[in-house]
């Protein structure tokens, strides 16, 4: 039975409404709850929007905010891989791998291909947008762990060394200014100073 364009497009949205059961380790700011992955991924494609002028270079804030939105679609097979977890990076690549072409080949062969190149892309971090977007998606979850008063680094045990080293690479590469705020902030929390009502 042939499948229209549209009904390929709908199941590819009806899947993906998955998204929103994926609970990350993150909480929300006001520690409610933990956030979940679809609100991950909206709450990234705002940074994008909000913040590109910090960009390392020139980029494409609309090309960034897709891949924002289409980063995480893979945690519908295989769940979030936490930063702090220690899994293995070559089989989560792999698994992740797997889990884009299915999710993505839902969608008319075109489009799927399209948004397939995206991910792709997101996951080399070799052009200035991916780049961007890779730091982005490394500096929310550290400011969360900011204005929670520890959050995820509490809970895990991290040390000031594993955030630098977690953290950084990816944030000074993508967005070099945003990364020289967030040494501050890190060294000031880690020294056992809270963030000052100005910085809120």
């Amino acid at each position: 039975m042939h499948t229209t364009p549209l009904e390929k497009r709908l199941r590819f949205l009806r899947e993906i409404d998955r998204l929103k059961t994926v609970i990350r380790q993150s909480p929300l700011l006001d520690q409610s709850r933990k956030e979940n992955s679809a609100e991950h991924s909206w709450h990234l494609a705002m940074y994008a929007l909000v913040l590109s002028e910090y960009a390392s270079g020139a980029v494409n804030t609309d090309r960034v905010m897709r891949m924002l939105l289409l980063h995480d679609v893979v945690e519908i097979d295989v769940g979030d891989f936490p930063i702090h977890g220690g899994f293995s990076s070559e089989l989560q690549a792999e698994q992740e791998s797997r889990a884009a072409s299915r999710l993505f080949g839902l969608l008319p062969r075109e489009q799927g291909k399209e948004f397939l190149s995206l991910w792709q892309e997101f996951e080399q971090a070799e052009t200035e947008d991916a780049t961007f977007a890779k730091a982005l998606d490394r500096f929310q979850p550290l400011l969360i762990n900011i204005y929670t008063g520890g959050g995820t680094w509490a809970e895990n045990g991290v040390s000031l060394e594993q955030v630098l080293a977690r953290y950084g690479p990816a944030i000074k590469r993508g967005a070099p200014r945003l990364w020289t705020e967030c040494e501050q902030w890190v060294t000031r929390h880690f020294s056992g100073q809270a963030p000052g009502m100005d910085e809120q």
